[in-house]
């Protein structure tokens, strides 16, 4: 006996109601759907039908196997549906979200890339450094930068999100590099609102995973809550700043900007934060989706990449 088989046809017999209907609804004749029963009855040594001029009713053994064989049935259905989307080309239209800064350095310098590697996904990129109600506003995917809070969404780390301190080489050839954090307190800083309080927080690296925070308290004139402007402004000489590592890459580079205390690891707040693929709880995750995420994991995991 082909023990699913039989069951698929017990379960459309007991939904139905109906052996020519269960029949009709698998595309078989009458005669295997009953035969497929009988099977199951036998290998039971229980009745699952009580037949009648009205049709099948199910038996209390009956609707015991009916909710058991429908959760197997369920699985094995996800299960060929999964491995099924292995083989399958990624296509459809995408819609993801992503913080605007990040998303132009990041994300669409690579979209030709990608577009090219799947020929049969279009993507619709939203801009924005508002947190999208991604299943309300019928979003596949979000790109998100932090701690993320708790929620039922589905989350995958693509990247170790770090902030370093830097200045422009005329601010340092004008005030002097701090050697140690406390000594920013004496030194000009470009302020956010991430930190509320105008800490920020410190880790030595040398000292292990074991190592104590220290908060060291900022100030400066400035406060801006875009990272851009942030750029520009510590590219200026106009204070020492905390950025990111995806927004200082070129500008290091380019000779517009330092980094300063190298040996400490540097957040605005204690969480430690990351860069994430963030989107919606499902059973089997649509391969447009797997494929854009692959697709950026691969390459932010590249040690050369950030370029700090």
């Amino acid at each position: 006996m082909d023990y699913f088989s039989a069951m698929r046809a017990f379960r459309y017999a007991a939904e139905l109601g109906s052996l020519s209907q269960a029949a009709a609804k698998l595309g078989v004749k009458t005669s295997t759907v009953s035969r497929c029963i009988t099977d199951l009855e036998q290998d039971l040594a229980v009745a699952l039908f009580n037949r009648s001029t009205r049709g099948l009713v199910l038996t209390e053994g009956g609707r015991v196997f009916y909710e058991q064989a429908l959760q197997v049935l369920k699985s094995l259905d996800e299960a060929r549906a999964v491995t099924a989307a292995l083989n399958s080309s990624p296509r459809g239209l995408l819609r993801v979200t992503m913080p605007t800064a990040f998303g132009r350095r990041h994300i669409i310098r690579h979209l030709p890339e990608f577009m090219e590697r799947f020929p049969k996904i279009d993507v619709d990129a939203v801009m924005t450094d508002d947190v999208v109600k991604i299943i309300d506003s019928g979003i596949d995917l979000a790109i998100r930068i932090g701690a993320l809070p708790d929620s039922q969404l589905m989350a995958r780390r693509l990247a170790q999100h770090r902030r370093v301190v830097c200045a422009s080489p005329r601010y340092v050839a004008r005030y002097g590099a701090p050697a140690s954090p406390e000594e920013l307190s004496t030194h000009v800083t470009l302020r956010f609102p991430l930190a509320a309080d105008d800490r920020w927080i410190f880790v030595d690296r040398s000292a292990g995973p074991d190592a104590s925070q220290i908060p060291v308290r900022i100030d400066g004139r400035i406060r801006a809550d875009d990272t851009d402007s942030l750029l520009d402004l510590a590219v200026a000489g106009c204070g020492v700043a905390l950025l990111p590592t995806w927004a200082i890459g070129e500008a290091v580079q380019a000779g517009q900007l330092v980094r300063l205390l190298r040996e400490w690891e540097v957040q605005p707040t204690p969480a430690v934060p990351a860069i994430w693929a963030v989107y919606p709880p499902k059973k089997t995750v649509s391969t447009k989706v797997r494929a854009f995420i692959d697709f950026y994991a691969e390459l932010f995991s590249k040690e050369s990449y950030w370029g700090v």
